[in-house]
């Protein structure tokens, strides 16, 4: 991509100063509070941005692809070591690694998939984990719109161990929703699931009468507390603003392997943990640090681990309310005015690489799922402020001077919202309002708790904003179209009464024809045939490159400090495949854990 920024600027954005090293150093260490945070050789020290309680709450249903928005630790890492899925996955050989679930079998011709739990696993209320549990967890996914819904036509649990789901199509990614689900206790939810399921078998949905009730009441559940059946649980006595601490629950699956009595998990974003990590108080973390900051973690004994995230910052553009943004050209246009190559160095340096194909999942993904000749059909979007300017023009923009105004004749002026404790995203932001600006389109930065930001965006709320393309969740195409096209968009922001970016998805042109975008994602991840899953992926790609429905920025990589050696040893060494496990879906430590690999230091 061409530039305007010269490497000092470069440097200059990125804060690559001895001031800035010598800022983060000067940090003060951690002192752990309540009960169960006070260290020593048992202890796991990790940081996550949770939220308690009042705001945060216990509600964990729908977790992971569709949870109730600001529950304590949302869609963390650490909630697997609390009420953990059925299996993960290991991206690098491309199998499962069971945890609650004994085995799984997928059944194309009978059109079912059946799971086995695992016999004599118990929840911390001291009733026994069984298949009712699981059901019950897919009935409230229903609740929240899981797209997991779009193949399940039924569900039984023919014994308390098996349970089996019903589906018409072959589905090559039910499996992903039915194992990495977050099981939770029917004892705290059966009631819900009761309502959800008298909905299934009456043939309705969460958009029309019960079930436009039963959503708006859900989302104002906040259970006092989680039944676990992991190997953690809360000590929900020590849970402070800046601190909380999960103790062992010795009936949990996997109490008997993982080694450590408890997981401190210290609060904040990136900012506040920074200085945690240079004082040595997190063994572990996986926020989006400064690039400036690694020079010091390192010098402090920290090894950086670079996993893949196969996602990152895009632009989201309220089409709903600025009919200009509902416009394809537009969207083009600022595709090709924006440099993501210096927008992804300003913000994680080595760990911020430009979006190439465009095609709203990882480039990582692209040689695997795309022919030759489906690639030679992708346009990169590379700068070009000519086409940019081209490109407006063509859609009824005018520059007056030098500022631009919409085809309404109105100054084209707006706000971009951003996560503001997200130090990468806050970055990308404030660059892309700086570089839109400088091309004649003022845009004023302006920074959201990050707990709120997705919310606005899902009502409406916003005009520009920094939000999440593509997906950690799995390697297939069909999770990261989810992101892109449902989760902020009017399918699953009718959670929170809005239309989130407002991207119709039905009756959309394309070169390939009129398309429903909504079904043509479903059927991305329908059928066994990898040819036939290929050409629906293929199809849905260059729609999405086509029309930009949001438009991708930077693909992150991981900058995550790994502390081995003061308070715990066998983090995984650089290159080791388990890497390439997604650290917010597979998380390669939290696995470890589970296999009792990761362990305290011998003293």
């Amino acid at each position: 991509m061409s530039t305007t920024w010269s490497r000092r600027d470069i440097l200059k954005a990125v804060g690559l100063t001895t001031a800035a090293g010598a800022g983060v150093a000067a940090c003060s260490p951690a002192t752990p509070e309540g009960g169960g945070g006070g260290g020593g050789s048992t202890a796991f020290h990790g940081a996550w941005p949770f939220m308690p309680p009042p705001e945060g709450h216990f509600n964990f249903a729908g977790l992971p692809y569709a949870g109730v928005p600001t529950s304590i630790i949302g869609d963390g890492l650490y909630r697997d070591l609390l009420v953990p899925p059925a299996a993960l996955w290991l991206w690098a050989e491309e199998k499962w690694e069971y945890l609650l679930a004994e085995s799984h079998e997928l059944d194309a011709e009978g059109g079912t998939l059946t799971l086995t739990v695992k016999p004599g696993l118990t929840w911390s209320d001291g009733s026994d984990v069984t298949s009712q549990d699981f059901l019950t967890t897919f009935y409230l996914q229903f609740i929240q719109r899981s797209p997991a819904w779009d193949f399940i036509t039924s569900l039984e649990a023919p014994d308390e161990t098996t349970v089996v789901v019903g589906f018409e199509d072959p589905p090559a990614v039910l499996e992903r929703y039915v194992l990495k689900s977050n099981i939770i206790s029917t004892a705290q939810y059966g009631e819900w699931a009761d309502r959800a399921k008298a909905i299934v078998d009456a043939g309705g949905s969460m958009d029309e009468g019960d079930g436009e009730e039963l959503g708006t009441e859900f989302q104002t559940f906040k259970p006092e507390n989680v039944i676990v059946s992991g190997p953690y649980d809360f000590d929900y006595d020590t849970i402070t603003n800046t601190e909380l601490t999960l103790v062992r629950n010795e009936s949990g699956y996997g109490a008997d392997k993982v080694t450590f009595d408890t997981v401190v998990l210290y609060a904040g974003e990136t900012t506040e943990v920074t200085s945690l990590v240079q004082s040595a108080d997190v063994d572990y973390a996986t926020h989006g640090f400064a690039p400036a900051s690694e020079e010091p973690f390192e010098a402090a004994g920290y090894t950086i681990l670079r996993p893949p995230v196969y996602s990152g910052p895009a632009l989201y553009l309220n089409q709903d309310q600025f009919p200009e943004f509902a416009d394809v050209r537009t969207r083009k246009a600022f595709a090709y005015l924006i440099d993501r190559e210096i927008n992804g160095q300003i913000a994680l340096a080595d760990s911020g690489k430009a979006v190439v194909n465009m095609v709203g999942f990882s480039d990582n993904f692209v040689d695997k799922w795309l022919t030759d000749e489906v690639k030679g059909k992708i346009d990169t979007y590379e700068q070009d402020l000519e086409k940019a300017t081209q490109l407006l023009q063509e859609a009824g923009w005018t520059k007056e001077g030098e500022v631009w105004k919409t085809p309404e004749g109105t100054e084209a002026s707006y706000e971009i919202q951003f996560p503001a404790t997200f130090a990468d995203w806050s970055a990308s932001g404030k660059n892309i309002a700086e570089q839109l600006s400088e091309f004649g389109i003022p845009v004023t930065a302006r920074g959201l708790d990050d707990k709120q930001a997705p919310i606005d965006i899902d009502k409406g709320n916003f005009q520009m904003a920094i939000e999440a393309w593509g997906s950690s969740a799995h390697p297939h195409p069909h999770f990261s179209f989810v992101q892109d096209l449902f989760v902020h968009n009017i399918p699953i922001a009718k959670n929170q009464g809005g239309k989130g970016y407002a991207f119709p998805l039905q009756n959309v042109e394309t070169s390939a024809g009129t398309v429903d975008l909504e079904k043509l994602v479903t059927r991305s991840g329908q059928g066994l045939d990898v040819e036939e899953q290929t050409k629906n992926v293929s199809v849905a790609a260059l729609a999405f490159n086509e029309l930009l429905p949001i438009i991708p920025i930077f693909e992150r990589y991981g900058n995550n400090p790994a502390l081995e050696g003061e308070r715990v040893q066998g983090f995984p060494e650089p290159g080791d495949p388990i890497l390439e496990n997604a650290p917010y879906a597979d998380n390669f430590v939290v696995l470890k854990m589970f296999r009792g690999e990761i362990t305290p230091v011998e003293e």
